[in-house]
């Protein structure tokens, strides 16, 4: 059976792709306290992470963490929280990842719906989407062995409404299976350089 690394596997997206998954491939789940821990804004950790996981056949990341507050009152170092996780964290995970991923796997990462839809106070992690979109459709053009490369760009999720809901005013939100559904296309599908949109 193919095996599949999920990065942020044991939150509420990555828990869904796990389970939507599981027929299909072998589930490894990584995140901070998991059995097999990674830090995304360490390039030694996720190093070591590939060195104990060895060869897999897909590696998904459903998590990064990013800085929201004021743009009136963010500074360098707030932003960089976004920069060093969300988006160099990412891009690490192809670089370091992509000698560990079997011919003709795959890589799927995470954005959001802030790159294209502005809300309050999310400057900083929509920059970070939007590098992340970039790299992958860029990556995509010269990646080795067959192996593809995408984005999933999910809105705010069911499961999540009445926490964020007053940064989402009117904004629809989607359940965390419908989002999972996504990562499968990227997946088992054929796609590379692709950003799929889970808005409704």
């Amino acid at each position: 059976m193919k095996k599949a690394l999920i990065i942020g596997g044991t939150g509420t997206i990555g828990s869904a792709v796990a389970k939507a998954l599981s027929t299909t491939h072998e589930i490894l789940i990584a995140s901070r306290s998991s059995e097999y821990q990674v830090d995304l804004a360490s390039p030694t950790s996720i190093k070591a992470l590939f060195d104990k996981v060895g060869t897999v056949d897909a590696v998904i990341i459903s998590a990064g963490a990013a800085h929201f507050g004021p743009l009136a009152t963010m500074t360098p170092e707030d932003n960089l929280l976004s920069a060093n996780n969300k988006l160099l964290g990412q891009v690490n995970t192809v670089l370091i990842g992509k000698d560990y991923v079997a011919d003709n796997g795959s890589f799927t990462l995470v954005t959001g719906i802030i790159m294209d839809e502005p809300i309050k106070d999310g400057a900083s992690a929509a920059m970070a989407n939007a590098g992340v979109k970039a790299f992958a459709k860029s990556a995509a053009t010269e990646m080795p062995r067959g192996i593809r490369i995408n984005t999933v760009s999910p809105t705010v999720l069911d499961e999540s409404w009445s926490i964020y809901k007053d940064y989402f005013v009117g904004f629809e939100t989607v359940s965390s299976n419908k989002v999972a559904n996504a990562f499968v296309k990227s997946v088992n599908g054929v796609q590379t350089g692709q950003s799929f949109t889970v808005y409704q």
